[in-house]
């Protein structure tokens, strides 16, 4: 049986000699401890590009496949992180030790000038070869120490804070690799480390201390050239998948078979796709081209009636009058917005926003009840909610923190989504059109300039709608809106949350602002002590094909909120305190 273990692991001592045999080659000075101590040293030096090696290839790959965690892709990934920090690793750390167990013994080690292994250098180290193949492994020294208290001190500090040292960096290595996705795939590295680091026990443990005295070092190196690879761009994490929820082709029932009853309507989640970073609007005839049911348009026979009672005025806007009523026929409050000029255009416009917002069902969207003709104009009835907006909110109290933050831009990016997956765009995101009701949820208003069904014909004078601070600069140079317009507003909306300021800083005229972000003038009022403004600077990037779609920053903002021990579904009010005066 020995000899044939021995026959087994030849092949793999013959690589570790040759590896060793290398790296005295590279550095095996002739002077305490020894030539092959050190060689020691260099070789776990070169194992530990190992694993950086993996690293580098899976950020490689991730240039063309992105965030597409697929069954294959995390195959290869998985494969790549085992093989490159367990495997490897392993058998050659296992190789070495056992390399030297062999010179010790007299028999044949294959490493080229092993003559010197005879070599005393130290007076307390002795004869090489006796102090890297000779004493007790490590597991044995941990665990079944004999000798001086100090020397036993010495190697529980070696075999605790070298590899989990090295542990670390290996895990840098695996996220700076995964960067801008999900990071729970960079268990495929840092769990096969572990694994590996326990694996050693069984190697002499002088071998072992010095191995992990070059693993380290070349491990912190190791995320050099990690970095230099640079995560996938956005275009391709952008890059839309394709649909898989496309039920299966049914086949007709046969002419005996009655066909079976349709089942109850459900409410069908509205589903997590990429959005592109910047694709052109769909034609204006398939924008809501099929709403819910609308109410009775004005002049009908349910038009004109006096069933809702006014309270108070809750605004006044370029386009209408928002009131505080009470429905008296279903004795709920309800928000009227009444149109300023009933003229046509005006009444097209009305009827656009219910169109709108009747075919959004998100939790985070006003909601539209009615379209009626009151004895002053067109009327809205849409949902009230009770609250401030978020403007005068961060006006009053201050900025707001991160956690707070992230929770906005994760819940207006949802009900953005949910508007853009039945083709509307809202094009007038902004800290006013953001609710904050008593709870501190935040409820995303005002699609009076969503584009809708008709809405071509609305903006063929080439206005430019938007407010001037909080516009994309592709918007205020007269191109078609898209979602990555409504994701540049919204990322806007959230820097002003942090810092109180809009992005492009204030100007002293709306003329003056629309001219800065006509010009596409730098964005220098961010908040740059906050965790979000690498993904502020990335959304808020002039070149719409650049910025990262509204689902992209969901997954990052929420993957933040998660690791930061957070509820994704919380209120977002807290708010940052201010400095006491000195």
């Amino acid at each position: 049986m020995g000899n044939t273990d021995s026959e087994g692991n030849q092949p793999v001592s013959g690589i570790a000699s040759a590896l060793l045999s290398f790296a005295h080659t590279l550095f095996g000075p002739g002077f305490c401890p020894g030539d092959w101590v050190w060689a020691t040293t260099t070789a776990g030096a070169l194992v530990a590009l190992f694993p950086a090696a993996g690293a580098l290839i899976v950020a490689i790959v991730r240039k063309g496949t992105g965030n597409r965690y697929d069954t294959t892709t995390l195959t290869v990934f998985g494969l790549i992180g085992v093989i490159s920090v367990l495997v490897l690793p392993w058998l050659m750390a296992s190789g070495i030790s056992e390399t030297f167990r062999a010179a010790n013994a007299g028999q044949a080690s294959g490493l080229s000038g092993g003559a010197s292994l005879s070599t005393n250098y130290c007076s307390f180290i002795g004869t090489q070869k006796t102090y890297l193949g000779g004493g007790s492994n490590v597991f044995e020294t941990l665990f079944y120490p004999r000798g001086l208290k100090l020397a036993y001190v010495l190697y529980l500090l070696a075999f605790t804070v070298l590899p989990v040292g090295s542990l670390l960096f290996v895990m840098l290595q695996a996220r700076t690799a995964f960067r801008r996705g999900p990071k729970w795939p960079s268990r495929f590295f840092w769990i096969p480390f572990v694994v590996m680091a326990v694996a050693t026990a069984g190697m002499s443990a002088n071998t072992a201390v010095h191995f992990w005295l070059g693993f380290l070092p070349f491990s912190v190196l190791g995320l050099i050239p990690v970095a230099l690879v640079g995560p996938p761009p956005w275009s391709v994490i952008n890059r839309p998948e394709p649909r898989r929820d496309e039920p299966p082709a049914v086949p007709p029932p046969s002419r005996r078979e009655p066909l079976p009853p349709p089942p109850p309507p459900q409410n069908k989640p509205y589903p997590a796709t990429a959005l592109a970073s910047a694709p052109e609007p769909p034609p204006a005839g398939m924008l809501a081209a099929a709403p819910g049911a609308i109410p009775p348009p004005p002049g009908s026979r349910n038009a004109g009636s006096s069933r809702y009672r006014r309270v108070r005025q809750l605004g006044h806007g370029g386009f209408g009058t928002v009131w505080e009523a009470v429905d008296t026929q279903l004795n709920r409050t309800v928000a009227l917005k009444i149109a300023h000029a009933p003229d046509r255009d005006t009444e097209e416009r009305m009827q656009r926003e219910a169109r709108a917002l009747a075919v959004v069902n998100h939790p985070n969207c006003v909601r539209v009840y009615d379209l009626v003709e009151e004895p002053d104009g067109l009327a809205l009835v849409m949902e009230y909610l009770q609250g401030r907006p978020l403007a005068e909110v961060v006006d009053a109290q201050g900025p707001i923190d991160d956690v707070a933050a992230g929770r906005l831009w994760s819940t207006m990016a949802g009900a953005l989504v949910a508007a853009h997956e039945r083709g509307v765009l809202h094009r007038d995101v902004k800290p006013s059109n953001v609710i904050l009701d008593p709870a501190g949820i935040a409820h995303l208003i005002d699609f009076g300039i969503a584009r809708s069904q008709g809405d071509s014909k609305m903006t063929a004078t080439g206005m430019m709608i938007g407010t001037p601070d909080f516009v994309a600069p592709e918007q205020a140079m007269g191109s078609p809106a898209s979602p990555a317009s409504d994701a540049w507003q919204l990322a806007a909306t959230v820097s002003y949350a942090l810092s109180g300021q809009p992005p492009r800083g204030t100007r002293e005229t709306p003329m003056a602002a629309l001219m800065a972000a006509a010009r596409a003038d730098p964005v220098t009022h961010l908040p740059q002590r906050s965790v979000h403004a690498r993904i502020l600077a990335a959304s808020l990037d002039p070149e719409p094909r650049r910025r990262p779609t509204l689902n992209s920053v969901r997954r990052e903002v929420d993957g933040w909120l998660s690791r930061s021990g957070k509820a994704l579904d919380g209120p977002v009010t807290q708010i940052v305190p201010r400095r006491s005066p000195r």
